[in-house]
């Protein structure tokens, strides 16, 4: 049983977590997930609210659910990512809501009512489903259709050989195409979400797959004949270009010499120096709808 829980990262100062929250977010690798937790169980909850509708909903129906009534939720986001619609969706949920407005963000305070409402159409709407021939969930990347940087490297890439590792896996769909390779023999499947892990693992029924939650910078991957990848470059809602760069380098140190590493990512974004930097050899290979698809040869 947790005291509190905690759901994503606070900014310094913004709002209060109590000592020893229980880390429940699903995009921090080793947290306990909220889901898991019993109903009633909770004295306190910080929930970091997502951006997307869906996604939102649902972290604060199951921080509510888990909540003992009378259980107090704090929850804030930025006021231009879904910041705005606090108030009304814990309204909604038979919460009375107190709100703050500090550092960009809206805040609301909230007791869990004795008899909350909705609460379970929001879970159900936000829960893991099957879009077609695909396990996924709202808030995973991409979560309802394949992107198209992602669908142009799948157009693009050749049959690969050996042992390899899709970096940032998602649910699973790029992975199940280097699979389709016979002469694959292993495949390393990363992601920080584990909601897209846990989609990936109920998609990917392969014995050469192993799929793993964790940072794809830490995952100790050495000695491989590829790398696929759909690099990030947001953290937290903004931009953040370091973040496929470390990428980049974590494929070039995971690869043996000669190894390829197949990378898709929007046009706008600058890796053909970092690539140059890694890699004894680049080479473009498509560009199409904004993207571009490169492999690099350690």
């Amino acid at each position: 049983m947790a005291g509190a829980i905690v759901y994503g990262t606070p900014p310094y100062g913004l709002v209060e977590v109590p000592a020893g929250a229980v880390q429940v977010s699903p995009i921090l690798a080793g947290s306990t997930a909220l889901e898991s937790l019993a109903e009633g169980s909770v004295d306190e909850a910080v929930i970091a609210a997502p951006p997307g509708t869906a996604e939102r909903d649902y972290a604060l129906a199951q921080a509510l659910r888990v909540l003992k009534p009378g259980g107090r939720l704090t929850a804030f986001a930025p006021k231009d990512k879904g910041g705005s619609r606090l108030k009304k969706s814990l309204e909604a949920f038979g919460c009375e809501v107190f709100e703050d407005s500090r550092k960009h963000n809206r805040i609301c305070t909230v007791e869990r009512p004795d008899h909350s409402t909705g609460l379970e159409a929001a879970i159900a709407k936000g829960a893991p489903r099957a879009v077609g021939e695909f396990w996924t969930q709202p808030g995973v990347f991409s979560w309802d259709r394949v992107d198209p940087g992602s669908a142009l490297l799948l157009k693009s890439l050749p049959p690969l050989k050996g042992k390899g590792a899709d970096f940032g896996c998602g649910i699973g769909i790029l992975a199940l195409q280097v699979l389709a390779a016979p002469e694959v023999t292993a495949l390393t499947l990363v992601d920080i979400d584990r909601r897209a892990i846990e989609a990936a693992r109920r998609n990917v029924d392969d014995s050469r797959a192993a799929i793993v939650w964790g940072d794809v910078r830490q995952a100790g991957l050495t000695d491989l004949d590829f790398v696929v990848m759909n690099p990030p470059f947001h953290d937290g809602g903004s931009e953040d270009r370091a973040l496929g760069v470390a990428f980049i380098e974590t494929a070039a140190k995971a690869l043996r010499k000669g190894g390829t590493c197949w990378l898709t990512a929007n046009r706008h974004l600058p890796y053909e120096r970092p690539l140059a930097a890694a890699f004894s050899k680049v080479e473009l290979k498509a560009e199409a709808g904004g993207y571009k698809i490169y492999e690099a040869r350690k």
